[in-house]
C-alpha cells in the first residue's frame, strides 16, 4: 500500500512540472516576448542635386513595423520638376530628364514611444533614367529616349516627432548612390547626391 502511495505522487508531482512548462513554438512565443506588429505609410519630399540642378523628388515608403522598431518594406521616388537635358543634335526638340527609382527598405527607430526620435535606414534597389518631351495634354507621344537602367542605394536618418498615436513628422538627410547607367547626356555622379527631406508616417507604430 505504501508502494501505491509513492507510485501514486512520484506521478502527480511529474504531471505537475509537465504543466507548468509551456511549450515554446513559432506560431505562440512565450509569454511576455510577443512581437507587436504594425506598419506604416510615409510619403516624402525630397530635395536634391541633380544634373547640377536644383530637383524635387516625391515619393516615400511603406511597410511592417516590428516592435516599434524596424520597418521591412518598399520604397519609390521620382524626379518631377522640369531640368532640361542636353541636345544631342542641334535641331532634336528640348527634352528634359526623368528619373526614378524604387527598392526594399529597412529602418530601425530608437526610442519610437519617445516624443522625440530619431531613426536611420536604407533602400536597395534600382531605376530608369530617360529624356522625354514636356507633356501637353494634345499631344500623344511622349516616349522616353535614351533610356537605361541603374542601381540605386540610399542610406539615410530621420528625426521625428509624434504628433499623435497614429502620426508623425519628420526632417531628415540621405545620401543616393546610382551606378550602372549610361544614357547619353548625364553621368552616374550627376545623378548621385546628398538629399533633405521632410516626411509623414501614418500607421500602427
Amino acid at each position: 500500500m505504501k508502494k501505491l502511495i509513492l507510485a501514486l505522487a512520484i506521478i502527480t508531482c511529474t504531471g505537475n512540472a509537465f504543466a507548468q512548462e509551456q511549450m515554446e513554438t513559432l506560431a505562440k512565443p512565450k509569454s511576455g516576448n510577443k512581437i507587436r506588429v504594425g506598419g506604416y505609410g510615409a510619403p516624402t519630399v525630397h530635395f536634391t542635386p541633380f544634373a547640377d540642378k536644383f530637383a524635387v523628388m516625391t515619393g516615400g515608403n511603406a511597410g511592417v513595423m516590428l516592435n516599434s522598431k524596424i520597418m521591412l518594406g518598399a520604397g519609390a521616388y521620382a524626379l518631377v520638376n522640369d531640368i532640361e537635358a542636353p541636345r544631342t543634335n542641334i535641331d532634336d526638340p528640348t527634352r528634359y530628364w526623368n528619373m526614378w527609382y524604387t527598392g526594399f527598405v529597412a529602418e530601425y527607430t530608437f526610442n519610437s514611444n519617445k516624443l522625440l526620435h530619431w531613426g536611420a535606414g536604407a533602400l536597395i534597389g534600382g531605376g530608369m533614367v530617360g529624356k522625354n518631351t514636356r507633356w501637353k495634354p494634345d499631344t500623344e507621344n511622349h516616349t522616353w529616349v535614351d533610356e537605361s537602367s541603374f542601381f540605386a542605394a540610399e542610406p539615410y536618418a530621420n528625426l521625428e516627432i509624434n504628433i499623435a498615436k497614429f502620426l508623425r513628422v519628420g526632417v531628415g538627410a540621405s545620401y543616393r548612390f546610382i551606378r550602372g547607367s549610361n544614357t547619353p547626356g548625364i553621368s552616374d555622379g550627376d545623378m548621385s547626391g546628398p538629399a533633405a527631406h521632410v516626411t509623414i508616417k501614418a500607421g500602427r507604430f
